[in-house]
């Protein structure tokens, strides 16, 4: 499970802002009320431009090291997102599915939404 939070440079981090801090909370919290292992959950962060650097792990670059790496299965849901927006839509479920097929042999990608009062929201997903 790759968790994709909106990603700010990371200079605000540096500054004290608790943007971070609340993703890898919330991260953390929505994976114990799953039951999930920390090894099959990972917090990424999406959306970055511009020549500086942003909150880490990528989340473009990390699918991509799945994908190269053989994993099969990947779901990605993203918790700051409570609805579709062009850029979800692009981004995470178009961009990155095409880099997950693209780059390695995976079978399943997985994308949803966080719903305020539930998980799942819906899995779009496709299967080769």
């Amino acid at each position: 499970m790759l968790c994709s939070f909106h990603g700010l440079p990371k200079r605000y981090l540096m500054q004290g802002d608790p943007y971070h801090c609340h993703c890898v909370k919330t991260s953390r919290l929505v994976r114990e009320k799953l039951g999930w292992s920390e090894e099959r959950w990972i917090t990424t962060f999406q959306s970055r431009f511009g020549p500086e650097e942003w909150l880490q792990p990528y989340t473009d670059k990390t699918v991509e090291a799945m994908a190269e790496k053989g994993v099969k299965h990947l779901a990605v849901i993203s918790p700051a997102f409570v609805s579709e927006c062009v850029e979800t839509l692009e981004e995470i479920n178009i961009g990155l599915r095409e880099t997950f097929f693209g780059k390695g042999r995976g079978d399943v990608y997985l994308y949803s939404l966080f719903k305020c009062r539930g998980f799942p929201y819906r899995f779009s997903g496709r299967a080769h």
